[in-house]
């Protein structure tokens, strides 16, 4: 009967001690073993795992990738603008042994390392860099926390920066400039537009110039699409250029005999005393006036002829 007891107590001290002597490790796991508060070298990887009861003390390592976020950090950029960072780190764990050892809690070692690194990050880069050059920033912050991460076995898979919160003075300054910026743009499209379209027209005009009628076609067309609109009124401009191509195109009039004049006298000569005034043509009215000769003395010639005596009017008379 005592060694029935005996049997059972032994059974049941061994299914105790079977119990505690195994442990179960997960696909994503590693288990460290401390036999006697000492590390052994052989990492237990998934699956059951043998200890020494008493002796040994199995520590499970997740091997997982872990995403950290990374707290908000208010900094001063290069550029002396106060700006407010956010980032996230992904990170694993590549030896358990040194991560359980070298290091008392390797989560909380590589947050703070990721928060002095985010910090000196936003001091050494300029306002710019952190809205637009972001993935040199990210390799930037990756090597600074990936440096002392290696020596807890730890490796750092990524950073990234979330977030750069910027006060509202800065965010309207930014505002005005990229306005100012688009206008500027918008200028220089313009005026581009304009300098292309006045080539266009100078070539259109020097082929209008050699082709008269390309111009007539031109007014057609623009008859064409007025008419199109189904207006009752059209106002259709004349250009010069088209009333000289007419005049070119318009042959020239024989000139016109003179038409006699309808009075008696007019077929008559003239005595010689009073010549007739000549007669200008329309082309020579633009000439300067000649001076006409004519047979009547002058008025000052006139006066110095001296008027018969008396005498000379009786001998006068007896002849007669």
């Amino acid at each position: 009967m005592i060694i029935l007891d005996l049997i059972i107590v032994a059974l049941i001290v061994g299914l105790i001690g079977s119990a505690l002597s195994v442990r179960v490790v997960k696909q994503f796991e590693r288990g460290v073993v401390f036999r006697f508060g000492r590390v052994q070298p052989a990492v237990r990887g998934p699956g059951l795992a043998m200890l020494v009861p008493i002796a040994d003390r199995l520590q499970k390592v997740n091997m997982q990738i872990v995403t950290m976020p990374v707290p908000a950090q208010d900094g001063i950029t290069r550029d002396n603008v106060t700006v407010r960072v956010d980032a996230v780190v992904y990170f694993s764990v590549i030896d358990p042994v040194r991560a359980v050892v070298d290091v008392q809690d390797y989560l909380s070692a590589i947050a703070q390392v990721a928060q002095t690194s985010l910090r000196s990050i936003i001091g050494k880069s300029d306002l710019d860099d952190l809205l637009s050059n972001r993935e040199r920033l990210n390799q930037g912050m990756e090597l600074m926390i990936d440096s002392p991460a290696l020596d807890w076995g730890v490796h750092i898979e990524r950073v990234e920066i979330k977030d750069v919160a910027l006060p509202e003075t800065m965010k309207r300054s930014m505002s005005r400039q990229a306005e100012a910026e688009r206008e500027r743009r918008a200028r220089i499209i313009t005026a581009d537009g304009e300098l292309q379209a006045s080539e266009k027209l100078g070539q259109a005009a020097e082929v209008m110039a050699d082709h008269p009628a390309a111009l007539q076609l031109r007014l057609l067309q623009t008859v064409v699409e007025v008419a199109a609109e189904k207006n009752s009124t059209l106002v259709l401009p004349f250009p010069v250029e088209l009333l000289r191509f007419l005049e070119r195109s318009t042959p020239a009039e024989a000139p016109k005999p003179k038409a006699a004049s309808e009075e008696p006298g007019a077929s008559e000569e003239l005595p010689a005393s009073e010549p007739a005034t000549p007669v200008l043509d329309a082309e020579q009215s633009d000439a300067p006036p000649q001076e006409l000769t004519t047979a009547s003395p002058p008025v000052a010639e006139l006066s110095a002829v001296a008027r018969p005596t008396g005498a000379e009017q009786v001998e006068s008379n007896g002849r007669t």
